[in-house]
């Protein structure tokens, strides 16, 4: 990130009886038209209900899933918008507007009276959304005097609602500034990057090691120890020489891994990938499962979850960890036969002294599977974007609400 200081609701003027657009993260799963987890939801009230005390009408924005540019109804954020009614005590006070520029949404906004919260539609069935588009932008602008960024799940994207309007509110001489979620992500993530306590432990999962490159080479220089597990650790054992049968393994990317490899020893930093796997001809709920070595499986089967011994190895080394993060499952755990070796991480994780930063869907997924989300002590909202932030990269939504105080 550059140099300087995050605008926060700390930096915000006076906004009783004036608009302010709130950008949020509540792209929730649906389930038959309704919502099936408010976990994002309710990241968000801190900074509603701050905002709500201060007097201003409030227009919520949000994406929900991949429409595309296109109108679907099944992605309209009204399910969304009732269960923010609730979770604010204001069962249908919450009105569910529409895009930006229709007329019927600018009439409502004008309309809006000081603490009433009112929802846009689904930002993404505009394509100048994910564009970045000024046109959008310009008509979202239109309907606020300030800007308050909450969505750390999104402030990796150069999308209009998070680059392209905090810089056109902030040219235009209004203000824009960070939420309390996203003011808190920043910190916590920045404490990862700059200043861990030590032993520093990172875990890896999930299926494409392609996907993780970035934050592998970024973590080596940070970590004391890098577990890995899931898919992604096949192209790992693979490039060490491996028989790890029909598991995922993707070939372009060996020689990589093998530089990565390379670089942590150099550095002193140690790579832990599974020794035993649950193996399976297939990954279904009622699969034959075998454990096996992790470097001899056999070729008829594949590699779907860590084994025991593993299991019992990163448990070891996350007890003394004094930081930990994790980021992804360490095999297919939504299938009862490949649940264990996520089941154990996540236990280790939780039940461990230290400080600990969990990331990404499915690892937040199966904490709450598992009933240990209390046992972390951030549950980080972003899954792609604190993978972005502990890289080093300069995240849009995060960089355009610094002020240089260089």
């Amino acid at each position: 990130m550059s140099a300087g200081s995050l605008r926060t609701l700390d930096r915000l003027d006076d906004v009783r009886g004036a608009r302010v657009f709130v950008r949020v993260d509540i792209n929730v799963p649906l389930a038959d038209g309704s919502v099936a987890d408010d976990s994002r939801i309710r990241a968000t009230l801190p900074t509603i209900r701050e905002l709500r005390d201060r007097g201003p009408a409030m227009i919520v924005a949000s994406h929900l899933g991949r429409p595309k540019g296109t109108v679907r109804d099944e992605l309209r954020m009204r399910p969304a918008a009732v269960v923010l009614a609730e979770l604010l005590g204001d069962p249908g006070g919450v009105r569910t507007l529409g895009m930006p520029a229709d007329a019927e949404t600018i009439d409502a906004v004008g309309r809006m009276g000081p603490g009433e919260v009112a929802v846009l539609e689904n930002l993404r069935f505009d394509p100048g959304e994910e564009a970045n588009d000024p046109g959008f932008a310009g008509a979202l602008a239109e309907l606020a005097d300030a800007y308050v960024n909450d969505a750390f799940g999104a402030a990796h994207r150069e999308h209009a609602s998070v680059s392209a309007l905090p810089e056109l509110m902030l040219a235009s001489g209004r203000q824009a500034v960070a939420g309390r979620l996203l003011e808190h992500e920043v910190e916590v993530l920045s404490r990862l990057r700059a200043a861990p306590d030590r032993p520093y432990v990172a875990i890896l999962g999930g299926a494409k090691v392609s996907d993780k490159l970035g934050v592998i080479d970024a973590l080596i220089d940070r970590v004391d120890t890098l577990l890995i597990g899931g898919a992604m650790a096949f192209t790992l054992l693979a490039a060490t020489g491996g028989a790890v049968g029909r598991s995922l393994v993707e070939p372009d990317r060996l020689d990589d891994v093998r530089a990565a490899l390379t670089k942590a020893n150099d550095r002193g930093v140690a790579i832990e990938l599974p020794t035993d796997v649950v193996a399976a001809a297939e990954a279904t709920a009622d699969a034959a499962v075998s454990t096996v070595p992790a470097t001899a499986i056999p070729d008829d089967l594949m590699g779907l979850d860590v084994g025991p011994e593993t299991l019992d190895r990163f448990a070891q080394i996350l007890v003394d960890a004094k930081t930990i993060f994790w980021n992804g499952p360490m095999g297919v755990f939504e299938l009862e036969p490949f649940s264990a070796g996520t089941r154990g991480v996540a236990t280790a994780v939780s039940a461990a002294p230290g400080y600990s930063v969990v990331g990404g869907g499915d690892s937040l997924a199966a904490l709450r599977k598992f009933d240990l989300a209390d046992g972390v002590d951030h549950l980080s909202t972003g899954g792609g974007a604190s993978l972005e932030f502990l890289e080093g990269k300069e995240l849009p939504g995060v960089a355009v609400l610094m002020e240089d105080t260089a």
